[in-house]
C-alpha cells in the first residue's frame, strides 16, 4: 500500500480513466538554507550560572515532551530544545517540582507554563536572551545594578507566516487557528466562532474519524452511523457533507480531504469555523453552509519522534499505527512526516467487519524565507455489511431504537474505497512584511458497492424493505490558488491584507444495476442467500463542476490591535453540468457568478475581553427549474445565505469562555403558485452558543458548550409548514467533558465527557421525529516509562451506559443508528 505514494495516481478498477493531468502535482523542489543549529544545556556545570541552546531561531510552536522534575533540569531541557540562550542558579530550583511539559507550545508559552505557579519570572536580556528572577526581587533591584524588563508572555503575538498558533492552556485545544483567506489568527482577534482540536486531545479521547472528534463540539452534530460509508455532519443547523463531494478542507483547501471518511492519524488540528464562510474558503463544493471543517495534516516536529501505537475496539478489530518524524540539514530546515495505519477485524456490529490501509507521508522545507509542503496521501478502506441509514414509511411513528449492535445488512454485502491524494503548498517571504503563497493538487477516489440501498421501515413491527444493488463510483477533483498577504500601515491605521486567485473542479461518474428487493426487521434481522449481481460495465460522468474566483480582504487595526475592522469581497464563479448517463451529452449546464462580502468587527475593552460582531454570507448552487414547472430549464442565480452574528470571548490565562448569538437565512427554491418555480422558499436559524475551554485547576481540564436553536421555516409552499422546524435541527445540544490528573497517582488520568441532542424532526410537516438522547463516555489514561521508553496506556467505554438511540437524521429524512457500548483500548510507546 504505501509504496503508491511515490506513484503517480491510478485507478483501481480496469475501466476507469486515470487522473486528470492537472490533478497530479509536481515533485516538490527547494534549495534554500536558513535557521541556526542549537546547543546542548550542561546541567553538570556549576551552580553559579547554568547556559542553555543558542539564539532563538523562530517563533514557530513546537512539540514538547519533557518529563516532570526539578524545575531547573525541566527548564534547561526545555531551553536547549527550543535553542534559546538560559542563564539562572539552578540550586534553589533543585526543590522545586514541575510536572514538565507536553505538547505544542511558542518558547513563550512554554515558559509561562513552567514558571505558572512558581515564584519566578522571565527576564528579556536583550538579543534573544533569557534570565530568571524572583518575582518579589522586581520590585526592588539590588543596588548599583539595573533590572532587566520583563517579558510579557502572550500567545497572540504576531506569529511567523504558516506558523500554527499554540495549545491553550490544557492542550486540548488551540489558542487560534486558520481563519481561510485571512490566514492563522488568534481566537481573540478572530470576528468569528471558531475553535482548534489539538492531536493531543484526539489521541487521548482516541478519536477515530472526524466524527468523533466533531461529535464533542456542541454546534455540531454527526448525521451519519457507525459501520456507515460516509461522516456527515450538522453545524449550526445546517447539513455538511452529505453528497460524494468532500466538504472537508485540507490545508485549507478544499478537494484534498478524502471523500468519506477522514481518520486522526494525519491530522495535526480540525479546526472549525461556525457559519457561512464563502469570503474566507471560497464556495463549498456541495454548497454547505453551516461552517467549514479544515484538517491541519501533520508536519515534522523539531524533535526526532518515533511512536507505536496499537489499538482495540469492538468484538476483535485491532489496530497499528506508526507515527514516525525527522528533521535534516544544516539548519534542520528539510522535514519529514510518515504515519502509517493498519486496522482489520469485527466491528461492535452484527455481521460487520471492516478493514483500514493509510499512509500519510508529508515532506517539508523550512527556509529563511521560503517554506514548501509536499503531503501525500493514500487511504484504503473495507467494510463488509455496511450499515445505511434508515428512512420512515409515509404516516408510520418513529419506532424505539434497536439495540445498537443489530445490524440488518446482508452479511455479503461489501463497501470498498481506494483513494490517493497530493497537495504541494509553497510560501515565499518577499521581505518582512509581503508574503506570497501557493497550492496545487488533487485527488482521485474509487468506489464499489455490493449492498443493500436505503432501507425503509414499513410499519410499527419494524418490518424494512430495501434493494441491493452493485454500484460503482469515481471522482476526481483538482485545485490551485495563488495569493499574497501583506502588512502594512497608513497613518495610524496597520493593514494586514490578503489578496487569492482559485480554482476548484470535479467530475463525478456513478453506475450501478440493481437486484431484487428483500424485506427483513429492526429487530430479528433476516439473513437472504447471496444474489450475485453483475457489476457495471462502465462508470459514465454524470456532473463535472468548476468554481473559481478571486477574493481580497483587509483587516484595519488602531490602538495597539484593541480595535480592528476586517472587510472583504469574493467574486464566485460556477460552472456546472450534468451529462446523460447513455449517450454523454449535457443534460443542463449552469453558469452563473456572484460576489460575496464579509464585513467583521473586534473590540478588546478590556486585556482579557474581545467583543466581536460580524456579516457574511454563504454561497450554493442555484436550482435548474424542473421538466414539471411551467418554467422549466429556467437557471437561478446562486443562493446566497446570510449571517448575523455577535459575541463576546473571554480569556482568564487557563480557561476560555466565548457566547455568540447568531441569525442564519438560508433561501431555497420550490414550486409556488401556478406551477412556477422560484427561488422563494427560506430557513431561518437563530442560536446562541456558550462554549468553555482550559484548565479549571491545577490537573482538571473542561471543554463544553451549550447550543441553542430556534430553526424556522419561514418561507414554504404550503402554509402548514410555514413556522415549522426544519429536518434535523434540535431545539438544544448540549457537550461537557472533563479530565482530572490524579494527584496521588502520577501520570493517571481520568475523563469522561456527555452530550446530549435534543428532539429532531424528520419531516417539514414536523409529524415524525426521533426522541432527545444522551449519552456518557468514560475513560482513563496512564502515562509512565517501560524499560525507559515514555508509554501511555489508554481505555474508553463509549456509551458506558449503552443507551439505546437514534443518533441523527440527515437533510433528506433519513434516520441513524447510535453507536453501542464499545470498548477501547491502547498503548502507545516512544522509541
Amino acid at each position: 500500500m504505501f509504496p503508491r505514494l511515490l506513484r503517480p495516481f491510478r485507478p483501481r478498477f480496469p475501466h476507469h480513466a486515470p487522473l486528470p493531468r492537472h490533478a497530479r502535482p509536481r515533485a516538490l523542489v527547494a534549495a534554500v538554507h536558513g535557521a541556526l543549529a542549537s546547543l546542548v544545556v550542561a546541567m553538570a556545570l556549576p551552580p553559579t550560572l547554568v547556559h542553555a541552546g543558542e539564539p532563538l531561531v523562530g517563533a514557530a510552536p513546537q512539540h514538547y515532551a519533557i518529563p516532570a522534575g526539578p524545575l531547573g533540569h525541566v527548564l534547561a531541557q526545555f531551553a536547549a530544545t527550543a535553542g534559546v540562550p538560559l542563564s539562572f542558579d539552578p540550586t534553589p530550583l533543585g526543590a522545586v517540582q514541575s510536572a514538565g511539559l507536553q505538547g505544542r507550545f511558542t518558547v513563550r508559552d512554554g515558559f509561562a507554563r513552567l514558571l505558572d505557579g512558581t515564584d519566578y519570572e522571565l527576564v528579556d536580556k536583550g538579543d534573544g536572551a533569557y534570565s530568571l528572577r524572583k518575582r518579589a526581587a522586581a520590585a526592588l533591584p539590588a543596588a548599583g545594578s539595573t533590572a532587566l524588563p520583563t517579558v510579557t508572555v502572550n500567545a497572540s503575538a504576531e506569529r511567523l507566516p504558516g506558523e500554527l498558533p499554540a495549545a491553550y492552556a490544557g492542550g486540548q485545544v488551540a489558542r487560534g487557528g486558520r481563519v481561510g483567506l485571512l490566514g492563522n489568527a488568534d481566537v481573540m482577534d478572530t470576528p468569528f466562532s471558531t475553535i482548534s482540536y489539538t492531536s493531543d486531545l484526539m489521541n487521548d479521547q482516541q478519536s477515530v474519524t472526524l466524527a468523533d472528534v466533531l461529535n464533542k463540539d456542541s454546534s455540531v452534530r454527526f448525521t451519519g452511523q457507525i459501520g456507515g460509508v460516509t461522516d456527515s455532519f450538522y453545524i449550526r443547523g445546517f447539513p455538511i457533507g452529505e453528497g460524494n463531494l468532500s466538504e472537508v478542507a485540507f490545508d485549507g483547501v478544499y478537494g484534498i480531504a478524502p471523500n468519506y471518511h477522514v481518520f486522526t492519524e494525519y491530522a495535526e488540528r480540525v479546526e472549525v469555523v461556525k457559519g457561512p464562510a464563502a469570503l474566507l474558503y471560497g464556495m463549498s463544493p456541495n454548497g454547505g453552509l453551516g461552517g467549514v471543517i479544515n484538517i491541519v495534516p501533520k508536519r515534522a516536529l523539531p524533535q526526532d519522534l518515533t511512536r507505536f501505537t496499537i489499538d482495540h475496539a469492538g468484538s476483535s478489530q485491532v489496530g497499528e499505527h506508526i507515527d514516525f518524524s525527522r528533521r535534516f540539514g544544516k539548519g534542520r530546515e528539510w522535514g519529514i512526516r510518515f504515519n502509517g495505519l493498519h486496522r482489520e477485524g469485527k466491528t461492535p456490529l452484527d455481521n460487520q467487519s471492516s478493514r483500514t490501509d493509510i499512509g500519510f507521508l508529508a515532506i517539508d522545507y523550512q527556509g529563511e524565507r521560503f517554506r514548501a509542503s509536499l503531503d501525500l496521501l493514500s487511504q484504503d478502506e473495507k467494510v463488509d455489511a455496511p450499515t445505511r441509514p434508515y428512512l420512515l414509511a409515509s404516516g408510520l411513528q418513529t419506532l424505539p431504537a434497536p439495540d445498537g449492535r443489530r445490524n440488518i445488512s446482508q452479511g455479503w454485502g461489501w463497501w470498498k474505497s481506494q483513494g490517493e491524494s497530493a497537495l504541494l503548498h509553497a510560501e515565499y517571504d518577499l521581505n518582512d512584511k509581503v508574503t506570497f503563497f501557493a497550492d496545487a493538487g488533487g485527488s482521485a477516489v474509487r468506489v464499489g458497492r455490493l449492498s443493500d440501498q436505503t432501507p425503509t421501515v414499513l410499519n410499527a413491527n419494524g418490518l424494512t424493505s430495501s434493494t441491493p444493488g452493485h454500484y460503482k463510483f469515481k471522482v476526481d477533483r483538482s485545485t490551485y490558488d495563488v495569493g499574497m498577504r501583506a502588512r502594512l500601515q497608513t497613518g495610524p491605521l496597520k493593514h494586514a491584507l490578503a489578496v487569492q486567485i482559485s480554482n476548484y473542479e470535479d467530475e463525478v461518474g456513478q453506475a450501478n444495476n440493481p437486484g431484487k428487493a428483500m424485506l427483513t426487521n429492526l429487530h430479528s434481522p433476516v439473513a437472504y442467500p447471496m444474489q450475485h449481481i453483475a457489476p457495471p460495465l462502465r462508470v459514465p460522468k454524470l456532473s463535472a463542476s468548476r468554481l473559481s474566483g478571486m477574493a481580497v480582504a483587509d483587516t484595519m487595526s488602531a490602538f495597539d490591535d484593541r480595535l480592528q475592522f476586517t472587510f472583504g469581497l469574493r467574486h464566485q464563479k460556477i460552472v456546472s453540468d450534468n451529462f446523460n448517463a447513455t449517450t454523454g451529452a449535457v443534460t443542463t449546464a449552469y453558469d452563473k457568478s456572484a460576489v460575496t462580502p464579509l464585513a467583521g468587527l473586534v473590540v478588546k475593552p478590556w486585556q482579557h475581553v474581545s467583543i466581536y460582531a460580524n456579516y457574511i454570507e454563504g454561497l450554493s448552487k442555484g436550482d435548474v427549474a424542473p421538466v414539471t414547472a411551467s418554467n422549466a430549464g429556467e437557471i437561478f442565480s446562486p443562493y446566497k445565505s446570510k449571517q448575523y452574528e455577535v459575541g463576546v470571548k473571554f480569556d482568564f490565562e487557563r480557561v476560555m469562555a466565548t457566547v455568540a448569538a447568531f441569525q442564519i437565512t438560508k433561501p431555497s427554491g420550490q414550486i409556488s403558485s401556478g406551477n412556477l418555480y422560484a427561488s422563494d422558499g427560506e430557513q431561518r436559524n437563530r442560536g446562541l452558543e456558550m462554549n468553555i475551554s482550559g484548565e479549571a485547576a491545577k490537573g482538571v481540564r473542561l471543554l463544553g458548550g451549550l447550543t441553542l436553536l430556534d430553526s424556522k421555516l419561514t418561507r414554504t409552499n404550503n402554509r402548514a409548514t410555514v413556522g415549522n422546524r426544519p429536518v434535523g435541527v434540535p431545539n438544544v445540544m448540549a457537550n461537557l467533558g472533563a479530565e482530572w490528573d490524579l494527584p496521588w497517582v502520577p501520570g493517571l488520568t481520568l475523563n469522561g465527557s456527555m452530550i446530549y441532542t435534543g428532539k429532531e424532526y424528520v419531516n417539514q410537516a414536523n409529524t415524525q421525529s426521533v426522541p432527545s438522547w444522551t449519552t456518557v463516555d468514560l475513560g482513563a489514561r496512564y502515562t509512565t516509562k517501560v524499560y525507559g521508553r515514555s508509554t501511555t496506556f489508554r481505555g474508553t467505554l463509549v456509551n458506558a451506559f449503552n443507551r439505546k438511540y437514534w443518533s441523527g437524521v440527515a437533510s433528506y429524512g433519513t434516520i441513524s443508528q447510535g453507536i453501542p457500548r464499545t470498548l477501547m483500548l491502547s498503548a502507545s510507546v516512544d522509541f
